[in-house]
């Protein structure tokens, strides 16, 4: 395999791992366009890179979330494992410079798929070249900072709602229409969130769904709920 630009040092440096095997990591880099044949991607790197990614993310929630239920594991799973993050996550690591693309996707190498892509066959890559424990060294230390401060709220604020009053034993909030105003093409709706013990909230939306989400939102940010920290 013809390797074009060797010197990935500072790639090693930024990802925390020095490759016993230099060739899985440019195997890793490879795109389809760059490939010489049919197995010369890094699509199974990929595959393999997807799995055990799940895996040690899956651990760090277990270990970081003690009193998490399932529910809020898996949330907090998809979102770090999603694309946008893995791309996020090979942006930072700087690979782009070591991409091995055929000249159509030359202008592609900032796409979320192909950075999602190489994040996956990178950790692929480490696996094979050390092991379980050594991936997972990348991983946490590339995708921990992701976990601890989320880009995203994690849940939508009726179900953040709803699991707060399940959560104290409360009856499930509820919501009542307040007022409509506007014309019939462009209302608004005013609509208001009870929880038994407390004060209602009130929003406003253009559909009773979106003024009802604002008024969880409201009384939420009221109570000073928030997503639970590790």
């Amino acid at each position: 395999m013809a390797q074009q630009g060797r010197d990935i040092g500072p790639l090693e440096a930024r990802i925390g791992h020095q490759f016993a095997d230099a060739d899985l990591a440019f195997l890793a880099l490879t795109h389809m366009s760059g490939a010489t044949g049919r197995l010369a991607s890094y699509q199974r790197l990929e595959f393999l890179g997807d799995r055990v990614l799940g895996l040690v993310v899956a651990e760090m929630l277990y270990l970081s979330f003690p009193n998490a239920e399932e529910g809020e594991l898996s949330r907090r799973l998809a979102e770090l494992v999603r694309r946008e993050t893995c791309a996020e996550v090979a942006y930072a690591w700087g690979v782009e410079p070591h991409l091995r693309l055929g000249e159509g996707e030359r202008q592609a190498a900032n796409k979320i798929a192909i950075l999602s892509d190489v994040c996956e066959s990178l950790i692929g890559a480490v696996f094979l070249d050390a092991g379980y424990a050594a991936a997972k060294t990348v991983v946490v230390r590339a995708f921990e900072p992701l976990m601890r401060a989320p880009r995203r709220p994690l849940r939508d604020p009726k179900t953040a709602l709803q699991e707060w009053a399940q959560a104290r034993g409360l009856d499930a909030p509820v919501y009542r229409e307040v007022s409509r105003a506007g014309p019939q093409h462009a209302p608004e709706f005013t609509m208001s969130v009870t929880v038994a013990g407390f004060e209602p909230a009130e929003a406003k939306g253009a559909s009773k769904r979106g003024a009802e989400q604002a008024a969880a939102l409201q009384f939420i940010a009221r109570e000073g709920i928030g997503e639970p920290q590790p």
